[in-house]
């Protein structure tokens, strides 16, 4: 057969050999596959050890079965298999490539005639269209259709069992593979191979991987300590023995041909597995002690450039790492009192750890002594190595306070000598005996008695350290006050919060932290509370007062307070660790301005007297211009009960009558009073109303402002007012709001005395309100109550202005544009308050319309 030489010709024939290899393998491969699965199924029982089991006749019997297996599908399967002709391949090529008419049988074809050239023209055309066909053949990828035979996949799961067979054999596939074909008739089945592991496991505390010890013996140095294992499989004999030196003790069986062992290693020596009487393995094991962990001072250890704390820079090492270290502090004068220890912590390497730690002892009853120190480290071995012993005296603090340094000396001859209490006790009683020391406070005498009494009494080791305690409390009560310790401990607070809400921005809050952070706003909270009562008592005891007068010692307003950190703690509860730094914020600057406040107290506190001498007066004054204001609103309701007595036509002698709220007799009246007159005379009235309404709001301001109460009395008196103006404006009868209006006057007035008697000490006893304050009531009305003159010493009193010091509309003449600040006052604050009740009352009458309703709710949500 000659190749064909043209590219054409190559290219076809190159694609029918092709096109025949992938008929042939689309027939050959399900049939071969049978076959494959029958040796599958022998390679997995031989692999899996399962002859080696079986009995001799049994395995040649299996070995039988396989053999007629593979027989049969391999005369099923090849039986009618023949090779694909060229034909076939042709239509594959076609059918592939996606051609029609079969042009691969018009390349093989010859033209009927050669006499017609036209037709020789036409198959000439024809045949090139054909061979142009031929250049895209395709022969594509067989397809044999297995699946569809095997729909269960039971070829993928011969597959699996041939792979575990597999790492189940190991190194033994080709023994076993032998073995497979060869039955063994009167011989005792072979074990498996033998299987020998051992290894070593050092302490934990070392933090060190097992060690291995190869099959075929050697040498190992391992921490003393460790804990050998070894494993033995397979074989034939007896049970074997493990040998540490000259010692053999027997394994531990698990099954019939496994054996397992453990010894701990704290020596080195030679280890050996022994088979009847056979060495299986020796190995040499030698065994590295551990060392005591070593710990000195880097450098001398001595107090701190600032503060009262003391320096101890330290260094330790150890082999496989210090677990922990401690500073050991002894009395120099009391060595066998227990020391006190000091935890150092370690970072960094563990090995080789260092660090400086600065306590701060100057509260410990041991300052102000000399002492001992040693430094002690400890490794995960429960070893410990300790320093060389530094001798230091302790910083202590230094007091002012003649009776704070005594407490502070008794104590520390305690610390001397605990069992020499009577000295300590005579001082004690001597301290007691001099309360003028101590400004007669009554907690430091209760203080320093109760530590008498324990001293005295309690005849516990303990009770020395409870009056030390209590010495030291005194002494520090003594020389900071209440007020310093509190601000102290609210300091303390506050920086417990920022760290506790830097945190949380570093790492999302969880419930753990959200907690926290509620744990800790609440701390804060107690903190400002105490705070705010150290203040109380310090300005009631310096000047005499129960509540700070002045505006800028008002800064911190429990009500606000109360409101913000409870919104800190819902916010902490929620999570939102941004509206609490911004409440923090806030909290803050209120805390200080209330410190500026505090500051601004104490330095003018030489212009205390006169200012509280100027709010008496102006206390005065204001309860003056209520009595004025009770006796207006009486000659008001004198004529209104004139009108309503002339509209009811009674007789005129009973209309000249004398009121008990004027100082002259009414002159008689014209009976030819008209109705135009008498309305007239309604509408003054009404402006008159208004007006005496408009001062007692700004009189209200003004009291709000000097003492921080507004009578509840004078706001019903206003609300009468206006119902009174309301009824004079529409002609009604307003005498029963008069009425109601000048008993909440006169309720207001006791109101104001009893406040200025609380707050100034004013001696009002036994004088009823405005009684003896006519001159001061007539000079106030002589007067514009918003002249230049109240508001120029209002503002120079710091009234009517706001923290910062801005003016507010709390002031009088507030209204005109040059007060660009508005900071509602507590009448505004009870108005907004009515406000709020009326709408809440609206808002619950379903009845009304949806939109009405909708209306309300908006208004709501604004306040």
């Amino acid at each position: 057969m000659q190749t064909p030489r043209d590219p054409l010709s190559r290219r076809l024939a190159r694609g029918r050999r092709l096109a025949r290899w992938a008929l042939a393998w689309e027939e050959a491969w399900p049939r071969l596959w049978p076959i494959l699965g029958v040796v599958g199924l022998f390679l997995v029982a031989a692999l899996s050890g399962l002859f080696l089991r079986l009995p001799g006749w049994l395995h040649l019997l299996a070995l039988l079965g396989f053999a007629l297996a593979v027989g049969w599908a391999a005369w099923r399967g090849l039986r009618g298999f023949m090779v694909p002709p060229t034909a076939a391949a042709d239509r594959r090529l076609e059918r592939e490539s996606g051609l029609s008419h079969r042009p691969l049988s018009t390349l093989s074809d010859r033209p009927a005639t050669d006499s017609d050239p036209m037709a020789l023209a036409l198959w000439r055309v024809h045949r090139a269209r054909a061979a142009a066909a031929v250049e895209r053949l395709k022969v594509g990828l067989p397809r044999p259709g297995l699946p569809a035979r095997d729909r269960r996949g039971l070829r993928l799961g011969l597959l699996v069992a041939l792979v575990a067979a597999l790492g189940v054999a190991g190194a033994e596939t080709p023994e076993r593979l032998r073995r497979a074909f060869q039955p063994a008739f009167g011989a005792p089945v072979l074990p498996p191979a033998l299987r020998l592991e051992a290894w070593i496991s050092p302490p934990a505390y070392t933090g060190a991987a097992p060690v291995f010890l190869p099959p075929t013996g050697g040498s190992v140095t391992v921490p003393a300590g460790s804990r050998l294992q070894v494993a033995l499989s397979g074989g034939r004999g007896g049970v074997p023995e493990l040998r540490l030196g000259e010692t053999a003790t027997p394994f531990r069986a698990l099954d019939v041909a496994s054996f397992t062992a453990e010894a701990p290693l704290d020596a080195g020596t030679r280890i050996g597995v022994r088979r009847d009487g056979q060495d299986l393995a020796q190995w040499t094991v030698a065994t590295q002690a551990d060392a005591p962990p070593r710990i000195t001072f880097a450098e001398p250890p001595g107090s701190a450039q600032r503060g009262l704390a003391i320096r101890l820079p330290w260094r330790a090492e150890d082999d496989w790492g210090v677990a922990a270290a401690r500073a050991e502090i002894t009395l120099a004068p009391r060595p066998d009192a227990p020391p006190l220890a000091l935890d150092l912590p370690i970072s960094g390497d563990s090995r080789q750890p260092r660090g400086v730690a600065q306590p701060d002892l100057s509260a410990h009853p041991w300052a102000g002594l000399p002492v001992r120190l040693r430094l002690v480290a400890r490794d995960s071995a429960g070893q410990e190595g300790r320093s060389d012993t530094a001798e230091l005296t302790l910083p202590e603090r230094r007091f002012d306070h003649p009776v704070a340094r005594r407490l502070v000396a008794l104590r520390k001859s305690l610390s001397m000598d605990p069992l020499a209490r009577q000295g300590a006790e005579r001082g004690l009683d001597e301290l007691s005996l001099r309360p003028e020391d101590f400004e007669n406070d009554l907690t430091t005498f209760m203080a320093m008695r109760s530590a008498r009494y324990h001293l005295t009494f309690d005849r516990r080791p303990e009770a020395v350290e409870e009056a030390q305690a209590l010495m030291w409390q005194t002494a520090i009560a003594l020389e900071e006050g209440r007020t310093n310790r509190t601000a102290r401990a609210l300091a303390e607070a506050r920086e417990a919060l920022r760290e506790a809400l830097a945190e949380a921005e570093r790492q999302p809050p969880d419930a753990q932290r959200r907690a926290e952070l509620e744990r800790r706003v609440q701390e804060l909270r107690e903190a400002i509370r105490q705070h705010l009562e150290a203040l109380a008592e310090q300005l009631q005891r310096e000047n005499g007062e129960t509540m700070p007068q002045d505006p800028q010692a008002r800064l911190m307003d429990p009500q606000d307070l109360d409101r913000r950190t409870q919104e800190m703690q819902d916010a902490a509860r929620e999570g939102r660790t941004q509206d609490m730094q911004q409440q923090l914020a806030e909290l803050e600057r209120m805390l200080e301005a209330l410190q500026n406040g505090q500051m601004a107290r104490r330095e003018g506190g030489n212009r205390n007297s006169q200012q509280q001498q100027q709010r008496q007066q102006r206390g005065q004054q204001q309860m003056g211009a209520i009595q004025d204001m009770v006796q207006r609103e009486g000659q008001m309701l004198d004529r209104s009960h004139q009108r309503e007595q002339a509209e009811a036509g009674q007789p005129q002698q009973q209309q000249q009558r004398r009121s008990p709220y004027n100082q002259q007799q009414r002159q008689p009246q014209a009976d030819a009073t008209t109705a135009e007159q008498r309305a007239a005379e309604a509408q003054r009235d009404a402006r008159q109303q208004r007006a005496l309404r408009r001062a007692l709001g700004e009189l209200m301001q003004q009291f709000g402002d000097l003492t921080g109460e507004i009578p509840e009395a004078l706001g019903r008196a206003d609300q009468q007012m206006r119902q009174a103006q309301e009824a004079l404006g529409r002609g009604g009868d307003p005498t029963a709001n008069q009425q109601q209006a000048i008993r909440e006057l006169q309720e207001g007035a006791q109101q104001m005395a009893q406040t200025m008697q609380r707050q100034f000490g004013q001696g009002q006893q036994g004088q009823e309100p405005g009684e003896g304050q006519g001159e001061a009531s007539r000079g106030q009305q002589g007067r514009d109550p918003n002249g230049g003159q109240g508001r120029d010493q209002a503002m120079g009193q710091g009234e009517g202005r706001d923290p910062l010091g801005r003016p507010t509309r709390n002031e009088p003449n507030s209204n005109d544009t040059g007060s660009d600040t508005v900071v509602p006052g507590d009448a505004e604050a009870l108005r907004t308050r009515q406000i709020q009740e009326e709408l809440r009352r609206r808002g619950a009458d379903r009845e009304r319309p949806p939109s009405e309703l909708d209306y309300i709710d908006r208004l709501l949500k604004t306040f």
